[in-house]
């Protein structure tokens, strides 16, 4: 029997503590071959000469496989819940990520029992022996899927385009059956099938509408990986054939389908629209410089631009060819290819060009490009190449070749390939995949990279907020030396300003030190949650953080305010607003130039308060006025109807939360402050018949809110909102509509203090979701902590 291992959550090492759960086979019939388990770790750095770290990996996850994991048992609990999701799979499109959580649960035994399970009566009152037994529960639950290195392993994903680019870069570079196995490739053909929508399209997400983007890349990477065009239950490969050539083909897929279609073989580029790398010739002062763009958008059209300036197409093979035949409406060789430069399918397009950028595109293409493959100007070309592959190898040198995020990696890595196959580059990338790939019941996908460190941190708030943290030492113990571990302690490489990289030391990252790239909110949330921590008992939490390492931490949050008080998230804003014209991503909005976000600002506003109150005198007037003016950017940020718009979460019960919080902690209240008045009275709007809150992830693209389909109710934004209500001060005022949101995740919990996984709550550029595997047990244990601490005892 075989199964799936992981040897890595963090530097680890040790012992097996034995096999996990596992169940599997083909991806249509979800038979009886996958399984997960523990193992022993090889060495504290890694696996191979191809990795390294800083902090001896602490924080990295990545999944094996192992032939002889699992008793029958465990085979065929996995087995049931694989099966399950399928079944359910139209209705329930989030896995419930239970083969880590079964294997985690199992190794953590030792874990204090659970008590058992209790529920209120609507006619009954909430009494504080019942919440604290929910939250004994909820937490000792929760401890049961900390790993050793203090955080807690889950998925980060929910984007379909995250996957097919990867199959479509190992096939180019002929390394698919090496780098991934039949069973790795038999996980990832489960998970595309069993999230193709019943229309037989895939979405830009699971539980999004079909999308020609979706089900492009879908289609594709499902046959790359031996699917035939008439394969899957269902005729699953037909219908999704089917629902591209209904409307329009390849040809109508958005501009990032048409670079990877490109690359690949299967269209052409003179069907794109350019992607000069010039643009990195250019003065850094220059507005369309790369480096005034967002990093993140800067850093993936760095290996685009390399690729594209090339006009690189991998090897035209029989199955590249077939695809040619089976993707387009009329034959491949009578395209009128700079006709399609501009054609996308309804269903994808959510950012439309303005005239401006297509005039642009139209000028590059007919006058511009021509000229540059000619002498002198290939010269130029020549050096335009060699500037961005210099951005590559810096990029991926200071992030331990993990990169910023998964679309940039893997373009990264493609890009050492194609400039030159035997590097070691390419090897150092190729030994980062592991980290990307997550397995759960639904199958094998690819992650934004993972988002230990932000969700160790929250975490950390929650349990603290309980009360109880008296008896939960040993976790909070794990948590804390994993927060201290995460800690970024350099500055980028080198002259890294040249390089346009912006100070780190101090920071926290979404993720693991390893990654590299600060984040304000989650520094603002890695500091908050190290100060909370060192006010406990050293025996209780173990010994608390460098006064000099806090220090670190506020200068890079200083670093990033905006002159308008508000903060972004990587870097300051540095392009002017007109620049998000020229976004040529037809499937997102704002993301070429850094913004502000009341999220990060909020974040930010909090730990700077603690920390001033913590370590006054240091830096306290600067950090005096940051407070004020960061106050003053939320203030206005207010919608009419008492919200704020949120962007990385759903959507705006994600940001009124945040806003209020960083309100509250300034010292405003339900008595002397209007503008908490109208938040309470918008979250009250908004309050379901069964007492929760459920916003739709079309909130964000319609910039309105809109409830989940069915008016349902969802435990994360419900607790986001009581969340709200409490610190805003409605207890104070009616606290009835607290008790019935209380009452509803009381009663929502599962027989063995899980919560129950529902639609996803994180979002990013306004139109794609994220699920957060951890945020079901985190939100509502802070919430009914809170409620404990500032309702009940008030």
């Amino acid at each position: 029997m075989r199964g799936w291992r992981r040897p890595w959550l963090g530097a680890g090492g040790g012992a097996s503590g034995g096999v996990g759960v596992g169940a599997g086979g083909s991806a249509g019939d979800a038979g009886d071959k996958l399984y997960i388990s523990e193992s022993r770790s090889t060495t504290s750095e890694g696996s191979g000469p191809w990795l390294n770290s800083t902090n001896r990996h602490i924080g990295r996850q990545h999944w094996e496989f192992d032939h002889q994991a699992g008793t029958p048992e465990q085979r065929a609990e996995a087995k049931l819940v694989r099966q399950d999701f399928k079944k359910n799979r139209f209705q329930r499109k989030q896995s419930f990520d239970l083969l880590m959580r079964m294997q985690l649960r199992k190794e953590n035994s030792h874990c204090p029992p659970i008590p058992p399970a209790i529920k209120v009566k609507d006619i009954e009152d909430v009494t504080e022996e019942a919440v604290v037994t929910i939250l004994r529960r909820g937490i000792s639950f929760y401890s049961t899927i900390q790993a050793r290195d203090g955080f807690w392993p889950a998925e980060s994903a929910g984007p379909l385009f995250f996957m097919p680019p990867l199959v479509m870069a190992l096939y180019i570079t002929r390394t698919l059956n090496t780098v991934l196995s039949s069973e790795h490739q038999k996980e990832i053909i489960r998970y595309i099938h069993n999230h193709q929508n019943e229309d037989g399209g895939w979405g830009l997400h699971i539980e999004g509408h079909s999308s020609m983007f979706g089900s492009i890349l879908s289609y594709i990477a499902l046959r790359l990986l031996g699917e035939g065009p008439e394969d899957g239950e269902d005729r699953a490969m037909a219908r999704g054939r089917g629902w591209t050539l209904d409307r329009g083909g390849a040809v109508a897929t958005p501009s990032w389908g048409k670079f990877w279609l490109s690359v690949l073989g299967v269209y052409d580029w003179a069907g794109c629209n350019p992607l000069p790398p010039e643009f990195w010739l250019l003065p850094k002062f220059f507005p369309i410089h790369p480096a005034q763009m967002m990093c993140y958008c800067g850093l993936v059209y760095m290996p685009m631009s390399y690729l594209y300036g090339k006009r690189f197409v991998g090897s035209i093979t029989e199955l590249i060819h077939s695809l040619r035949n089976e993707l387009y409406v009329q034959p491949y060789h009578q395209a009128d290819w700079n006709n399609t430069r501009n054609t996308i399918a309804k269903e994808d397009l959510y950012f439309p060009h303005p005239l401006v950028q297509d005039m642009l595109w139209g000028f590059l293409y007919h006058y511009v490009e021509p000229i540059m493959t000619q002498w002198p100007f290939s010269i130029l070309r020549k050096k335009a190449l060699e500037k961005a592959m210099e951005h590559v190898h810096y990029e991926d040198e200071n992030s331990r070749y993990i990169c910023i995020g998964v679309a940039e990696k893997v373009l990264c890595l493609l890009a050492c390939w194609v400039e030159d196959p035997h590097s070691e580059a390419f090897k150092c990338h190729l030994a980062r995949l592991p980290d990307y790939l997550w397995v759960a019941e639904d199958g094998m996908k690819m992650q934004t990279f993972g988002s230990q460190a932000w969700e160790a941190a929250l975490s950390i708030q929650a349990i603290l907020s309980s009360n109880l943290a008296e008896e939960y030492g040993p976790m909070l113990k794990k948590a804390h030396d994993f927060i201290k571990a995460s800690q970024v302690r350099d500055n980028p490489s080198g002259n890294f300003m040249k390089m346009h990289r912006h100070i780190s030391k101090g920071c926290w990252t979404f993720s693991t030190q390893d990654h590299g790239w600060q984040a304000s909110d989650c520094t603002a949330e890695g500091l908050k949650a190290a100060l909370l921590l060192a006010q406990m008992p050293l025996e209780l939490v173990g010994d608390k953080i460098e006064a000099g390492h806090l220090y670190d931490a506020v200068n890079v949050i200083l670093s990033l305010q905006h002159k308008n008080g508000g903060f972004p998230v990587w870097e300051p804003e540095k392009a002017c607003r007109w620049m998000e014209k020229l976004n040529p991503i037809e499937i997102f909005a704002e993301v070429i130039i850094e913004r502000r976000y009341v999220e990060c600002t909020s974040s930010a506003i909090q730990s700077l308060i603690l920390f001033q109150k913590l370590h006054p005198g240091h830096r306290e007037a600067e950090i005096k006025t940051c407070i004020c003016k960061a106050i003053a950017y939320i203030e206005d940020e207010q919608k009419q109807d008492g919200s704020w718009f949120g962007r990385w979460g759903i959507c705006y019960t994600y940001a009124t939360w945040f806003a209020v919080e960083a309100l509250v902690a300034s010292g405003k209240n339900y008595k002397n402050s209007q503008t908490l008045r109208k938040a309470c009275r918008f979250l009250l709007s908004k309050q379901l018949p069964d007492g929760g809150w459920g916003e739709s992830y079309v909130s964000c693209s319609n910039e309105e809110y809109i409830n989940l389909e069915g008016n349902r109710s969802n435990l994360v934004q419900t607790s986001w909102a009581l969340l709200t209500l409490i610190a805003a001060g409605q207890g104070e005022h009616d606290p009835t509509p607290i008790y019935r949101g209380v009452r509803l995740l009381i009663n929502s919990q599962m027989e063995d203090g899980d919560f129950p996984q529902q639609e996803a709550v994180g979002m990013f550029f306004k139109s794609c979701i994220m699920q957060y595997g951890t945020f079901r047990n985190i939100f509502p244990i802070w919430a009914l902590g809170e409620f404990r601490r500032r309702v009940l005892h008030v």
